[in-house]
């Protein structure tokens, strides 16, 4: 049962709001150590730098969308057992097929509360206190 502070996030996003709402939506649940990116490539740079324990990522993004910031994850040694959820705005059967061959821990579908972030990252996690 990990406390929701010791958790690292990074969040990657192209759309600041969005990564605005994501952001809130853990300091809610107690995540307070959180950093952004606005892109893939940003992200894969962020994680190669200082590894997080969590990334939640979009899945439509200019240069490195998030299926291909998910298979970098999944191949690169130092950070390849970093959890991520993905988030999108549509639950396509095909896109959960490819996400899940590549490793994704789970989905967050916008919009969303952040009782279902929340237990999105418990599914993941276990308990977060």
């Amino acid at each position: 049962m990990p406390a929701a502070s010791a958790l690292s996030v990074l969040i990657v996003d192209d759309q600041a709001t969005m990564r605005s709402l994501v952001r809130n939506g853990l300091k809610q649940i107690g995540v307070t150590n959180i950093r952004e990116a606005g892109d893939g490539e940003e992200a894969v740079s962020a994680l190669v730098a200082r590894p997080a324990n969590l990334v939640i990522t979009d899945f439509n993004m200019p240069k490195l969308d998030g299926m291909g910031l998910l298979r970098a994850i999944r191949t690169y040694e130092p950070i390849r057992n970093t959890a991520v959820i993905m988030l999108t705005g549509r639950a396509d059967p095909e896109l959960v097929k490819r996400a899940s061959q590549y490793g994704v821990n789970n989905y967050l579908v916008k919009p969303f509360t952040v009782v279902t972030l929340r237990g999105k990252i418990e599914e993941v996690f276990g308990a977060i206190t």
